[in-house]
């Protein structure tokens, strides 16, 4: 079987530090910091921050998983230790030499207990001891999210503006689907964000059908989709998306797990149409801990299953070097 050799240097773009770090180390965390877990016992634990394959979880049940990783990092100390824990490991497992790690200042800072500010230079000092130990190019995305109006998502800007000197590169909107929710509504602040030089990204296409793919597409204009593999289902999202030359973040074994993907053969169909359409697309975890994946082995399971050659899987690992926020 064909494969990308191990000392070739891998780039992830799309990593959210809540799913992203060694439960051992977030147990430690939690401890160190008194939080009252669920349970005393380390493996369930591990069950109630990880997805187990054999046991798939809802596009809901996989977001709710959230909710502990988020509480437990939400101090200045605990953030720099999962940021730095994130990219030590990244490179150490993978050889991952560029990555973007994307997180939600708001949603660490306890209801406005932390200083938000705080939150923010924490990720920063992560980076930094992380950078002085391995060769790791690193910049922070900041989300912004689909349950929060838009006063916290303008907070969220700001901060991300703020602190674009000192490795913030981009922006997001994530989170679980709300009703009356519109991409449109964010138009001023996207184009703020380009206008500060910061890389736009947006979840689409994911837990949401192909026509999120066309809104994010006309009102946000995004240099890239996060996932965005529903948009494979309408010809008419394909053409608007080759046409636009954004750039998806496809994460695959997060999208079998959480069902948005059906099985291997629709992956194999997903992964045909973007082929077939010239768009280009980058390979991804989502989240490598809690998914218990990482990067080598969602490029070794494309190829393995015949969705991507290794001279494909190749192109798309070069595609994510050049489409990185990270200058």
């Amino acid at each position: 079987m064909e494969d990308i050799s191990p000392s070739t240097e891998l780039a992830e773009l799309h990593v959210h530090l809540g799913g992203s770090v060694d439960p051992a180390v977030m147990w430690e965390i939690a401890h160190a910091q008194g939080i009252r877990l669920p349970t005393k016992d380390y493996w369930k634990f591990v069950d109630l921050v990880t997805v187990d394959s054999a046991k798939k979880k809802s596009f809901e049940g996989y977001l709710a998983l959230f909710h502990w990783t988020e509480l437990i990092q939400s101090s200045p100390l605990a953030i720099e230790r999962s940021v730095y824990q994130t990219i030590a490991g990244a490179y150490r497992k993978n050889n991952i030499t560029l990555m973007e790690l994307r997180f939600n200042p708001m949603k660490r800072n306890r209801g406005g207990e932390q200083d938000l500010d705080q939150i923010m230079m924490a990720a920063v000092r992560g980076i930094d001891r992380a950078s002085l130990e391995y060769p790791v190019r690193t910049g922070l995305i900041v989300c912004l999210d689909r349950t929060f109006d838009v006063k916290q998502n303008e907070i969220l800007l700001e901060k991300a503006v703020h602190f674009s000197n000192r490795g913030v590169v981009g922006i997001d909107m994530a989170g679980p689907a709300k009703s009356g929710f519109r991409y449109s509504s964010y138009s001023a602040i996207y184009r703020r964000a380009r206008k500060e030089g910061l890389g736009l990204t947006v979840h689409a296409g994911e837990d949401e059908g192909h026509d999120s793919v066309l809104e994010v597409l006309r009102h946000l204009e995004p240099d890239r989709i996060g996932h965005g593999v529903r948009a494979t289902e309408d010809q008419k999202t394909m053409e608007a998306l080759e046409k636009s030359g954004a750039v998806l973040e496809v994460c695959p074994t997060s999208n079998l797990n959480t069902g948005v993907v059906k099985g291997i053969p629709e992956l194999k169909r997903i992964f045909g149409k973007l082929k077939e359409s010239g768009t280009r697309y980058t390979i991804n975890t989502d989240g490598p801990e809690m998914l218990r994946t990482n990067l080598r082995g969602e490029i070794r399971f494309l190829i393995k299953n015949g969705i991507l050659t290794a001279s494909e899987a190749g192109a798309a690992n070069r595609d994510a070097f050049r489409a990185s926020f990270v200058r």
